[in-house]
């Protein structure tokens, strides 16, 4: 039985995530200078790539102004939070 290689990019968004707990997010730069202080502007790509397949496993979603969205399409800023509402965000309307 082989062991998955360590991911420290996923470690993070993991800890993170669990950390803020339900209706909180993280900014990917939190989750990018938790694995590296000195190169986290170089990990930001890995971490969107993680953030990417945790949503699509259900472990994550990425949120956009407070609102879930499509991991496979979304563009622009985001943050990483456990599934559920966000709270805080004013809803439009």
């Amino acid at each position: 039985m082989s062991e998955e290689p360590r991911n420290p990019v996923r470690e993070a968004i993991l800890e993170l995530t669990a950390a803020r707990g339900i209706g909180k997010t993280i900014c990917p730069t939190e989750a990018a200078k938790a694995v590296s202080e000195d190169r986290w502007q170089k990990l930001l790509q890995d971490v969107r790539a993680e953030a990417v397949r945790l949503a699509k496993d259900g472990v994550v979603a990425i949120y956009r102004k407070g609102k879930p969205v499509d991991p496979d399409t979304f563009k622009g800023v985001y943050r990483i939070g456990l599934p559920g509402k966000v709270v805080g965000v004013p809803s439009e309307g």
